[in-house]
């Protein structure tokens, strides 16, 4: 099963309208669905994808470094991704990239943060893989 936890950023940006990013983590439940939505329009980078509550109220963006995977696999649709916790940096959500329904992670296992943090020195950090990627 390919799945993974990515961290939510952007979280202290306004919203244009409704509750700030900060105040709807704060509601935001372990567990509960989330959108992850590309936006090919947006002038900071056309590989943007924002992140929606289960209330459509934006939390954040998908780190820049993970946006063109990620969208990569929105495209083949076989992603499901729910809220996983608030972090300081915004909040870290848990995907499934294999078409599986996402659930949380275990509290033991080691790939439940998008780590390092955003803003870390290691360029060349990614998720560890599970037994079975190809």
């Amino acid at each position: 099963m390919r799945k993974l936890s990515l961290a939510v950023v952007g979280a202290d940006h306004p919203n244009r309208k409704g509750p700030t990013r900060r105040f709807e983590i704060a509601m935001c439940l372990p567990g509960e669905p989330v959108h992850l939505v590309p936006e090919p329009h947006n002038p900071s980078d056309p590989r943007a994808i924002a992140v929606y509550s289960a209330r459509n109220i934006q939390i954040g963006y998908v780190r820049a470094e993970r946006a063109q995977f990620i969208g990569s696999m929105l495209n083949r649709g076989t992603l499901s991704a729910i809220f996983q916790s608030p972090a300081k940096w915004g909040a870290t959500v848990r995907v499934h990239l294999d078409g599986t329904e996402a659930v949380l992670p275990l509290p033991s296992d080691s790939r439940t943060a998008d780590w390092p943090p955003p803003g870390s020195e290691d360029a060349e950090w990614w998720p560890d893989f599970e037994p079975g990627w190809d």
